[in-house]
């Protein structure tokens, strides 16, 4: 499967749903909205820019 900025971005947004709607139950939602959902998406597009350019060096190398 190839993966193109739709897939990609619908991959990511589908993680970080199941993420958030899987900790509100333990959390209040304030706490997750204001603390878990920014911290999962920016650690999420700190991962995503490193495995493309791991990608990218595989791919010439």
């Amino acid at each position: 499967m190839e993966f193109d900025l739709p897939k990609t971005a619908a991959a990511f947004i589908a993680l970080i749903a199941l993420g958030v709607v899987g900790t509100t139950p333990m959390m209040g939602t304030g706490t997750v909205l204001m603390m878990v959902l920014p911290s999962m998406v920016i650690f999420g597009l700190v991962v995503l820019a490193i495995g493309v350019k791991h990608g990218e060096y595989r791919a010439t190398h």
